[in-house]
């Protein structure tokens, strides 16, 4: 074939071929069962597939530039084919700092395409977080996202800022955006605050702990205990126990 028709959708095509020959069915069962949302996977382990996606990736920039793999990526980052939305995110993973306005804005999207929180945890947490570190004027993009009515989105929002969290900075965003989403009912939006107020906690107790003490009439149960799982056993337990107490 001549290099004019291999094209982005060619090559996702050929990985989607690549990824339904070389997958474990009996390790595809054993996925389903961590999703309520019925998920359709290729039974490939993490460590497999990085190793494919780092010697594609490696391959395909080397002959036609990053950008392609960028297309190339959008190209798998769809349907509800775990394996390839995985794969899509892997291809790009540790290559934010190459990346701009432009491809951020793009993964932001990528959201609206999300199915379970395992291809949503993937791209936020592995794209969208360093990109939003790299750049702090990107927390604003976060704060829409935290008013969708997307939960892909509002939980993207907190997801977006544990790297920064963990690098002990964005803390006065993180208490904003926690403050509005405390009474949001959604789990999987409960579940990705908590993970946000956990490594906060884990990275910056001094100021967490006293946050988390304010906080802990309103909060959600799930989102104050998530929140604790790191901190000292003297200090989960005042936050919790004076919440029983009240």
């Amino acid at each position: 074939m001549s290099n004019s028709k291999i094209t982005p959708s060619y090559i996702a095509d050929h990985i989607r071929r690549v990824l339904k020959d070389g997958g474990s069915a009996p390790h595809s069962e054993d996925v389903q069962r961590f999703f309520k949302e019925e998920i359709q996977s290729r039974g490939w382990y993490t460590a497999e597939l990085r190793k494919f996606a780092v010697r594609f990736r490696r391959s395909i920039a080397r002959e036609r530039g990053m950008d392609f793999v960028v297309q190339v990526a959008d190209q798998l980052f769809s349907g509800r084919i775990l394996a390839e939305k995985a794969m899509a995110v892997l291809l790009l993973e540790k290559q934010t700092k190459n990346f701009g306005e432009k491809e951020f804005q793009l993964f932001a999207s990528w959201l609206d395409r999300v199915t379970s929180w395992a291809d949503h945890d993937a791209l936020a947490h592995y794209l969208l977080a360093p990109m939003v570190a790299a750049d702090p004027a990107r927390c604003r993009q976060v704060f829409l996202w935290a008013k969708s009515p997307n939960r892909w989105r509002r939980r993207a929002a907190c997801v977006a800022l544990i790297r920064g969290a963990r690098e002990q900075r964005f803390f006065e965003q993180i208490v904003r955006l926690s403050n509005q989403l405390l009474n949001d009912e959604d789990d999987m939006v409960q579940k990705g605050l908590g993970w946000l107020l956990r490594e906060t906690a884990k990275a910056d107790p001094k100021r967490t702990v006293p946050y988390l003490i304010k906080i802990r009439q309103n909060a959600p149960r799930l989102v104050l205990r998530t929140a604790c799982e790191t901190l000292p056993v003297a200090s989960r337990k005042q936050v919790l126990r004076e919440r029983t107490k009240a």
